[in-house]
């Protein structure tokens, strides 16, 4: 335990408090009044001294303890930069957080002085949460983990973001991620990144948080934020939510407004939320489903909100219910049979009936997938850095640039995904309409929504993961399978994720998926799983840090 004091009194030098641990030996900060910005040491001295707990402390319960004056906005925002500083780069270090937020404590209290005028913008009024390095804050980096892009300072939020601060969230920092949100090689490093490094798995540190939204998973999971925004292209939210433990849920695509994000695929790419808890993402999601009518980003108070997603948490939801078992994703692993058992005895429990079901054709539009991927990664990407006024301006220039800093950006593995991207045609390529029409008809119209119809299924259920494998940089990525949640992806209808158990300690989740727009009626199915069988096990800490090759990242930070 002293050691660990040392530690991290060593990263605060001029801090007056220090830091404690808790019980479990899970850190757990004493607010010094270090500013925490970009991680340097500058003092701001707090008027007291106070310990807060903020190890699996929920939006609601952060809320609360607010309202009855506990702690401010302000202590609550310090204490997550100091565990940050202390269990992301300190050891063990996660090396999920990949820049802070310098404004993070001046946002805080304008929210603590709105809070004693009587003014408290909702839920989300003083919760701290971390954002996926490929989307738009004003004045900080978005580099989607490239190097090339270190120089892309966005002079304007993306639209989810202001509709974040509006509801008076804060931005506590952006998370490392999978380089360009995994779309660089076809034997990439899941939380590999060029700018960032290698993210770790906090549950086992030598094994993999999957991708691309691994940063935002693994800060979550650790505790270093109340909640957290990933991506999703294809697997990008489910499976390291997953993975480490975590609820997450990618929203029908468009629900969320893409405006501001480092694209792939215009035709899957959506954000999404992940927390600890079912309560927790639906909190987030409500703040985040909003129509952009283009205006509406200058000024997000007057988009057009969607639902109030807490509404439909209900425990009973699951009462009366058809799901459907995808049974073709099972057969991978005996853990993840056994617990996906487990599942549909408890879900069958909570009045649920469950029956195997077939997809015709499962799998079969993987290829068309791809080629759609190739096609709008190389339009998007060209419009986001021509817009964005930046060098690189192109895909092609991005080539070029990492082809002349080989050995920063390449050690382990190269860009091939982006030479066969910028190899393709406009979207007015007839290859690529007929791509696009055929890998949505086979995973959505003859996939997905047939299976839900011909069977008179409410929601599609399936294994989200299996066991997290160990990282390799050499060899790159190496699932078990498992992982049943891509043909939502391609289909572009929502699924969550949820704790159903752990393989010797590995988190396992259980993804459930629906047509389009059904979010609510997800939720609802999420939340009563999550609390027939509590499942999610907070991770501890291993004492020693594995040596995994990264770059040093501080300098970025």
């Amino acid at each position: 335990m002293k050691t660990w004091i040392a530690v991290v009194a060593s990263l605060q030098r001029t801090c007056e408090g220090g830091f404690r641990t808790c019980a479990a030996g899970l850190l757990v900060t004493l607010l010094c009044g270090c500013n925490g910005n970009d991680g340097t040491d500058e003092v701001a001295k707090a008027p007291t001294a106070m310990v807060i707990d903020i190890v699996e402390l929920s939006a609601a319960d952060a809320q609360a303890k607010m309202a009855r004056g506990e702690f401010t906005a302000r202590q609550l925002t310090q204490a997550y930069l100091d565990r940050i500083a202390a269990i992301d780069r300190a050891g063990p270090a996660l090396n999920s957080v990949i820049e802070l937020n310098s404004a993070a404590l001046d946002d805080a209290a304008v929210l603590d002085a709105e809070r004693a005028s009587g003014h408290i913008r909702g839920p989300l009024h003083g919760i701290g949460l971390l954002l996926k390095d490929n989307i738009d804050v004003a004045g900080m980096v978005n580099s989607a983990g490239s190097l090339a892009l270190e120089n892309n300072r966005p002079k304007q939020d993306a639209f989810l973001v202001a509709r974040l601060r509006a509801a008076g969230a804060i931005i506590l920092g952006k998370t490392n991620l999978s380089e360009l949100a995994n779309f660089r090689s076809t034997h990439s490093t899941s939380g590999w990144s060029s700018r960032g490094g290698q993210t770790r798995n906090p549950y086992v540190l030598d094994r993999n948080p999957c991708g691309s939204s691994a940063g935002t998973a693994s800060a979550i999971a650790a505790s270093l934020a109340t909640i957290g925004v990933g991506t999703e292209t294809d697997g990008s939210i489910i499976c390291p939510a997953a993975i480490n433990g975590l609820v997450g849920l990618k929203p029908t695509v468009g629900a969320v407004s893409r405006h501001g994000i480092i694209p792939i695929s215009s035709s899957q790419d959506t954000a999404g939320p992940m927390g600890r808890t079912v309560a927790d993402v639906a909190v987030l999601l409500s703040a985040l489903v909003a129509a952009d009518d283009g205006n509406a980003a200058n000024d997000p108070t007057k988009a057009h909100p969607g639902p109030d997603f807490t509404a439909f948490l209900n425990a009973g939801a699951l009462a009366g219910k058809r799901l459907g078992v995808a049974r073709k994703s099972l057969g991978f692993n005996a853990d993840v049979d056994a617990a996906m058992e487990r599942a549909i005895a408890a879900l069958t429990a909570a009045g649920a009936i469950v029956i195997d079901v077939k997809i015709e054709g499962y799998g079969s539009w993987d290829a068309a997938e791809l080629d759609v991927m190739l096609f709008e990664f190389k339009d998007g990407l060209n419009a986001y850095l021509k817009a964005a006024g930046i060098k690189p301006a192109s895909l092609a220039e991005l080539i070029d640039w990492n082809d002349a800093h080989r050995d920063r950006v390449m050690p382990w593995f190269g860009q091939e995904l982006l030479l066969m991207a910028q190899a393709k045609g406009s979207l007015k390529d007839p290859e690529y309409i007929e791509a696009r029409s055929r890998a949505r008809r086979l995973a959505g119209a003859d996939g997905l929504l047939a299976t839900l119809t011909a069977n008179r299924i409410d929601a599609l259920i399936a294994p989200s993961n299996g066991p997290a494998w160990v990282t390799d940089v050499v060899l790159g990525d190496r699932s078990g399978g498992g992982g049943g949640a891509g043909i939502a992806a391609v289909a572009g209808t929502p699924s969550i994720t949820v704790p159903m158990g752990n393989a010797h300690g590995l988190p396992l989740g259980l993804v459930f998926m629906g047509p389009a727009d059904s979010e609510a009626q997800l939720i609802g199915f999420a939340f009563a799983f999550e609390q027939a069988t509590h499942a999610r096990t907070p991770p501890k800490f291993l004492p020693t840090l594995p040596t995994t090759p990264q770059r040093a990242v501080d300098a970025h930070r």
